[in-house]
C-alpha cells in the first residue's frame, strides 16, 4: 500500500493538538472541587491558552466569579462574548512583554491582593505565561524587562535559565502572585510547556515554590556574557540579591503560603505524545514515543532526527516501517543571522539536509500553540525530496536562521494558526 506520508503527519499532528485542548481537562478538574465553601470565586491568569481556560471556567462556574482578569497573546483566538464576561481578556505582546501586559498584570495584582481567608483565587497558566504577566520589581521599568528577555531569548538560555532571571527581576513570579494572594485559598490549574513539568518553571511560577535564587539568576547573565550588555538596574538588582539578607527571596519550598495553594498539571506534552502515538498505530504504523524531554540546539535536535531516519530507512531499527516515532520538547535557536523562521521549522530544515535522498521517509516538527517564532506558522514538514525540490542553498539559509522562506516557496509548512494550547513542540519521524 502506497502511504501518503504528509497527509498521515498532519492526521496525527491533530490528534496530538487535540489532546492538548485545555477544554475537557479544565472541566474535569473543576467537577472535582466543591466550590459552595468560597464567598467569592476570583480567576486570574496569564498565557497562550488562558483565554480558551477562562472561558472554560466562566461556562462553569458563572456568577460564583465576583471578578477576573487573564492577559492572552494578542491574535490568540477572539472570543465572540467577551463584552459580556466576568473574566476579561488583555491581549499583550508576546514574547517580549508590553504596556498591555503590565496593565493587565497590575489588574491581576489588584483581584490578588482583595482576596481574603474565605476566598478562592482560581489562577489559569500556560505557555508563555512569563512574557504575558509582565510586574517589574520596583525600580525596574517594563522597558529594562524587555532589553533583558531579548538578550535572554537570543543567547541560547534554555526556558528554565530564562525564568530563574525573569522570576528575580519581577513582583509577581516565583511564587509572588501566591503570596499576594494570601489567606485566600489559590487553585492554580496548569498547562505545562516546560521539559519535566517543573511548577516552578511553568509561567515562571508565579503559585509556586521557587528553587532558584538570585545567585542562581546572576550565574545565568554570567554564563551567557550579559552582564555587561543588561540594564544596569537589572544587574545591580541581582547583584544586591545575591548577598545574603539584602532583597527578599522568592518564597521558597517550605514556605507556609503554600499550605493553601493547590498546582494541578491539566495537560502536558506527555499526553500528546502518548495521542499521536494511537493515532499512528490506528493508521497501521508501529509506533514508539522517543522522549519528551528534547532539549538543546534545535539544528542539533533535527540532525539527530535526521540520523534515527536514516537508521529506520536503512536498517530497520528501531522499528520495522511502517513506522512512526514521536517525539517532543523545547528546543533553543542561537540567533546567528538575520533570516525569518522559527525553532520547529529551523529543526526542519536541518533534517532536511541529513535525509536527502531517502525514499518514503519524512520528519515533521511544529509548535502545538500553531505559533513558531514570529512567524504564521506551526512548523514545517520535509522528505527526502525537499533539497532537490528547492532552488535555494539550505545550509546557507541555515546559516542565516532562515527557514521560513525556503519552505513557503515549497508549500511545506505547516498552518494551524492559534490553537488555544500550548505544550510544546511535537517532533515526528515516519517512514512507510
Amino acid at each position: 500500500m502506497k502511504r501518503n506520508l504528509r497527509k498521515d503527519a498532519r492526521a496525527i499532528l491533530n490528534a496530538a493538538l487535540l489532546a492538548a485542548d485545555p477544554t475537557v481537562a479544565i472541566e474535569d478538574a473543576l467537577r472535582l472541587r466543591d466550590f459552595s465553601g468560597f464567598r467569592r470565586v476570583f480567576v486570574v491568569g496569564a498565557g497562550k491558552a488562558s483565554g480558551t481556560m477562562a472561558r472554560v471556567v466562566e461556562q462553569y462556574l458563572g456568577s460564583r466569579i465576583a471578578a477576573g482578569s487573564v492577559n492572552i497573546k494578542e491574535g490568540e483566538r477572539p472570543d465572540p462574548l467577551a463584552h459580556v464576561r466576568r473574566v476579561q481578556q488583555q491581549p499583550c505582546g508576546h514574547p517580549i512583554p508590553d504596556e498591555r501586559g503590565l496593565a493587565g498584570a497590575r489588574r491581576i495584582a489588584e483581584i490578588c491582593a482583595d482576596a481574603d481567608e474565605d476566598d478562592l483565587v482560581i489562577c489559569l497558566l500556560s505557555g508563555g505565561a512569563s512574557a504575558l504577566l509582565p510586574a517589574p520589581a520596583p525600580p525596574l521599568t517594563l522597558a529594562d524587562k524587555q532589553e533583558t528577555t531579548s538578550l535572554l531569548l537570543a543567547s541560547g538560555a534554555d526556558i528554565h535559565e530564562i525564568n530563574a532571571v525573569r522570576k528575580h527581576l519581577s513582583a509577581l513570579k516565583g511564587g509572588q502572585l501566591a503570596r499576594l494572594a494570601a489567606p485566600a485559598r489559590v487553585l492554580s490549574l496548569i498547562l505545562s510547556d516546560v521539559i519535566g513539568d517543573d511548577l516552578d518553571v511553568i509561567g515562571s511560577g508565579p503559585t509556586a515554590p521557587d528553587r532558584s535564587t538570585f545567585a542562581s539568576a546572576l550565574a545565568v547573565l554570567q554564563k551567557y556574557d550579559l552582564t555587561g550588555r543588561v540594564p544596569k538596574v537589572v544587574l545591580e538588582r541581582l547583584t544586591e540579591g545575591s548577598v545574603p539578607d539584602t532583597l527578599p527571596e522568592t518564597p521558597k519550598p517550605g514556605d507556609p503560603i503554600f499550605d493553601r495553594v493547590e498546582n494541578v498539571i491539566v495537560g502536558s506534552n506527555q499526553i500528546s505524545l502518548e495521542a499521536a502515538a494511537r493515532a499512528a498505530r490506528d493508521l497501521g504504523y508501529r509506533s514508539m514515543i522517543l522522549a519528551s524531554t528534547v532539549q538543546g540546539e534545535t539544528r542539533d535536535a533535527g540532525r539527530f532526527h535526521a540520523s534515527i531516519a536514516r537508521q529506520l530507512r536503512e536498517y530497520e531499527q528501531p522499528l520495522r516501517p511502517p513506522a512512526c516515532i514521536v517525539s517532543g520538547g523545547e528546543t533553543t535557536v542561537t540567533i546567528r543571522g538575520t533570516g525569518k523562521g522559527g525553532r520547529n521549522q529551523e529543526f526542519v530544515l536541518a533534517a532536511a539536509i541529513d535525509i536527502a535522498g531517502l525514499e518514503d521517509t519524512l520528519i515533521l516538527s511544529a509548535g502545538t500553540d500553531g505559533i513558531d517564532g514570529p512567524t504564521d506558522a506551526a512548523g514545517a514538514v520535509a522528505d527526502g525530496s525537499t533539497l532537490s525540490r528547492s532552488a535555494r542553498n539550505a545550509a546557507e539559509l541555515l546559516a542565516n536562521n532562515d527557514s521560513y522562506p525556503f519552505f513557503d516557496e515549497l508549500g511545506d509548512l505547516i498552518g494551524t494558526g492559534p490553537t488555544g494550547t500550548n505544550v510544546m513542540d511535537l517532533h515526528l519521524i515516519l517512514c512507510a
